[in-house]
């Protein structure tokens, strides 16, 4: 959805307020500044990758002498990683490049660097209300005419107009997430019969199947409430339609539309069915719920949650990636086309500079995202990437739904003001833990919900 019709969201979130703070009296110098480099780089990534998007495996100089600063919240492996991106920029062009990250702290860092006159000649954000308060601000330089046909040519619409604030142009996604997709156990799932599904109908068969087997269909762990949002994110997606996932995210329809009952109705089929969702979901952690489902002793054959669960299964260290450890893609409902959910990291510029515009166009060709994807670790919204170069079955098929997915919308909870979408205890969270325990009171629920977005959203 394009950044204009989530402003009034938008500006309530915290990172945002900090922003503003830091910003005050502050002028929209667009010069790029001084940082300080950042770690270092282990191994080799690949170079020749037969695209023709100014790969020159010779080397340029064409600016030579020049330094760019770019900043991101990336630190340990990924900070190495992204710095073999840059350092094939630098190599293709003769650039500098001096990587800075900020961690959690992207509002404040760039707020006080701006009010300096030093910001990063590029930063990549993972928060969208950032950009547009950025970019509404005039602190950021619009894509160029080059960036943006590149742009065209290897991003769905959704991540277009994700990158948009009032009709211009400000971002290159680089890095996503894929937060639509059920993990399972292989061997539970042979052991039960059961297949994998495409429609709901026939996920809500096949956890009966690993039930009859003795298991618990489906592991949920939700005692801080933000599982609960991705859940309800996902089927509303499906249910109700990008155009409404948009007005709700907006505030413009109320949580007691009937478009928000439909979507409980459907969860409520699953959360309300004793036999089909294992007990104590209200009180278990997340990462105990995977461990439910691939630990030593599993007891359940189901988790949901995003592409991150790869990371937990592998720190349980009891089931392989790749192996018994599976996904699919979120289930089609009534008919839907295929969609996700999810996030990501955008790249914005702070001026329009020659060797900036052209370090731009370098993060919105598959180039830059091939020099990273093979060392794991990064999903790419290029679809110009070659998926070949993932490291293994699971990370490609991963990035295969994402860039196939019909629809891509940003989790919606992370674009609410927080203390609606993003609060232990209170909120979103709080009320579909709520939901979760009684199912059968939706209207209750969604009376609850729209008097908090009411408080939120002012």
């Amino acid at each position: 959805m394009a950044l204009t019709k989530m402003r009034k969201v938008l500006a309530p979130i915290s990172v945002v307020a900090a922003l503003g703070l830091a910003l005050s009296g502050c002028g929209s110098d667009t010069d790029g500044g001084e940082e300080s480099p950042g770690g270092e780089g282990t191994s080799d990534a690949p170079d020749d990758n037969g695209d023709d998007n100014g790969d020159n495996d010779a080397g340029g100089d064409e600016f030579d002498g020049v330094t760019l600063e770019v900043s991101g919240a990336w630190s340990g492996a990924e900070q190495e990683n992204f710095e073999k991106v840059l350092a094939k920029f630098e190599e293709n062009t003769g650039a500098k490049i001096n990587y800075t990250s900020f961690g959690d702290k992207a509002s404040t860092t760039l707020g006080t660097q701006i009010e300096g006159g030093s910001p990063p000649d590029v930063a990549l954000l993972s928060q969208p209300a950032l950009l547009e308060q950025l970019a509404s601000d005039g602190h950021l330089a619009p894509l160029s005419d080059a960036t943006k046909d590149l742009v065209s040519q290897n991003y769905a619409d959704s991540w277009v107009e994700l990158g948009t604030v009032e009709g211009e142009q400000y971002g290159v996604w680089f890095k996503a997430s894929n937060k639509s997709t059920i993990w399972y156990n292989s061997d539970i799932y042979d052991e039960a019969g059961a297949t994998v599904p495409e429609t709901w109908d026939d996920f809500l068969t096949q956890l009966g199947l690993i039930a009859d087997a003795g298991y618990a269909g489906i592991s949920i762990g939700a005692d801080v409430g933000w599982p609960m949002t991705d859940w309800f994110e996902n089927v509303y997606l499906r249910t109700a339609g990008p155009e409404k996932y948009d007005q709700l995210t907006d505030h413009e329809i109320p949580w007691t539309d009937e478009s928000v009952t439909e979507a409980l109705e459907v969860l409520a089929e699953l959360f309300g069915d004793s036999n089909l969702v294992q007990e104590g979901s209200d009180q278990r952690t997340f990462p105990e719920s995977v461990t439910e489902v691939f630990g030593a002793n599993p007891n359940a054959g189901t988790v949901y949650e995003g592409d991150f669960v790869a990371g937990n299964i592998a720190d349980d260290g009891n089931s392989v990636v790749g192996e018994n450890a599976l996904f699919y893609d979120f289930p089609s409902i009534n008919g839907s086309e295929p969609a996700v959910v999810g996030g990501g990291d955008i790249a914005v510029a702070f001026n329009d500079d020659d060797a900036t515009d052209a370090f731009m166009q370098f993060l919105a060709s598959p180039e830059s995202a091939e020099v990273w994807v093979p060392n794991g670790g990064l999903t790419s919204p290029n679809s110009g990437v070659d998926t070949s170069l993932y490291p293994d079955d699971i990370s490609r098929q991963i990035a295969e739904s994402l860039v196939e997915a019909e629809t891509f919308r940003f989790d919606m909870s992370d674009l609410a003001p927080s203390a609606f979408g993003g609060t232990e205890g209170q909120g979103e969270w709080k009320l579909m833990i709520e939901f979760l325990q009684n199912p059968d009171d939706i209207q209750g629920i969604q009376d609850k919900l729209e008097a908090a977005a009411e408080d939120a959203y002012k």
